[in-house]
């Protein structure tokens, strides 16, 4: 029974077949073609037993295994690592059906290629997972043909894996190794120049050209008899704090990712630079509810708890209640803290409905409210209109673009700092705005 399951015929074979049932067909009429037909017949059953004996003389002619990493990372492309070794005497002729998880939907999935004999090949394909979660791989199926490709045997291999699909932490190490060779500009991130010193003091050190006139020490220079000057460095131990508004106005999908994936990834790669550079970070999610609370630390472990709390946020996209919020901030952050709100405003009324919150928050603490352009109206708002609906489309567009911008002008004259980013931006444009509140001595 397995070797039937097993066993596959080639295309060769039902091109031969075809041939002998046109042979047989045309017999009917010329009696000359029969004995060829025939002859044909039993030719191609010897070709195919011998094809038989040549694949299943050997018990495990291949051996193959599936080398999935420990973890995916979301809205990334993920090398997925295949191994196969050639245990035939002769060159054989392979195509790969790997069973991939439902979730990526993708039902034409072949690989194919070659292996010489005692042969060891490496293939790869990648995947862009768009939802964390549990992703589970079925069998590695590999389809083996010998020289004369008449029949396949089918071998079946990793009966059954599991990977799990965490926030995107290849663009956190990204983010993390451009900070530390200081080519964040490449990026998009800016310098930002320090006003004044809103440092923490580290050092009294000699004077040497090029340090700034007005950091120097004119009580340690009289004394010493050489220019000296105070040595300051950035203020460490802050608290922020990432807020995730894990609401239905979270659920707009842009490229696959919802806009709270983006932030979801956006957190984690600001938070692991915030750490960094020895701030305390922690993490607020809520939507109609407050849905977790992990309180700012800077401990080296505390990276691996945000990036489990990331991972395992499950909403069902409720209104948001900011007063919740408001309620949670003000009993549990005792201390100025620089506040990032990820969420999402699609018309001016709703920010107003939410703006006393707002404006409550920012009182004590430093706000930022991040939110979203909505990039699907940019081609509907540079397309040039051809008749009168489309009028009206692109009006509509037009004015919601410009509430976005509204919305920014709203926030800063209550005082309350605001980003308006691309989706695709969010990181990049939320790191820019945490250095330079650091670089201004803002918190």
């Amino acid at each position: 029974m397995r070797f039937i399951k097993s066993l596959y015929l080639g295309t060769r074979v039902y091109y031969a077949v075809a041939i002998l049932i046109l042979l047989f067909l045309i017999s009917y009429w010329v009696h000359l073609f029969f004995p060829i037909a025939l002859i044909g017949l039993w030719l191609l059953l010897l070709i195919i037993l011998f094809d038989c004996v040549t694949l299943y003389r050997t018990a495990e002619g291949i051996t193959a295994t599936r080398n999935l990493p420990e973890k995916f990372s979301n809205s990334d492309l993920n090398e997925v690592p295949l191994f196969i070794q050639n245990k035939y005497g002769f060159k054989i002729y392979y195509e790969i059906i790997d069973e991939i998880p439902i979730q990526f939907q993708k039902r034409d999935f072949l690989k194919s290629g070659s292996i010489e004999s005692k042969d060891r090949v490496a293939i790869s394909y990648a995947l862009r997972p768009v939802d964390r979660g549990v992703y589970n791989f079925g069998n590695l199926n590999i389809y083996v043909h010998s020289p004369l490709q008449i029949i396949k045997r089918r071998y079946t291999f990793n009966n059954g894996q599991m990977v799990k699909v965490y926030p995107s932490f290849i663009q956190m190490k990204k983010y993390a190794f451009l900070a530390i060779d200081n080519k964040l500009t490449q990026f998009g991130l800016k310098k930002i120049r320090r006003i004044g010193h809103t440092m923490e003091f580290e050092q009294i050190k000699d004077y040497v050209t090029g340090d700034d006139v007005r950091t120097i020490n004119w009580k340690a220079t009289a004394k010493r008899g050489s220019l000296m000057i105070n040595q300051f460095q950035d203020e460490k131990s802050q608290p922020v704090y990432s807020i995730i508004d894990a609401s239905r106005v979270m659920k707009m999908p842009f490229n696959g990712l919802t806009l709270l994936d983006y932030a979801i990834n956006s957190t984690l790669a600001f938070s692991n630079i915030a750490l960094k550079k020895n701030d305390k970070t922690g993490l607020i999610t809520f939507s109609n509810s407050i849905q977790n609370h992990l309180a700012a630390s800077n401990k080296k472990t505390h990276l691996n708890i945000i990036l489990e709390i990331l991972y395992a946020i499950n909403t069902e996209f409720l209104d948001s209640d900011f007063g919740r919020l408001y309620a949670e901030v003000k009993r549990k952050i005792t201390h100025r803290s620089l506040l990032l709100l990820y969420t999402n405003f699609e018309h001016i009324s709703s920010l107003h409905r939410q703006l006393p919150y707002l404006k409550g928050l920012s009182k004590k603490h430093v706000l930022v409210v991040i939110f979203f352009e909505n990039t699907e109206l940019d081609t509907l708002i540079k397309k040039k209109a051809a008749n009168t609906p489309e009028i009206y489309h692109k009006t509509i567009a037009q004015k919601m673009e410009y509430d976005k911008k509204l919305m920014v002008k709203e926030l800063e004259k209550h005082g309350i700092q605001a980003v308006l980013t691309r989706p695709e931006d969010l990181s990049v444009n939320t790191i820019n705005k945490y250095l330079e509140i650091k670089a201004r001595g803002i918190l």
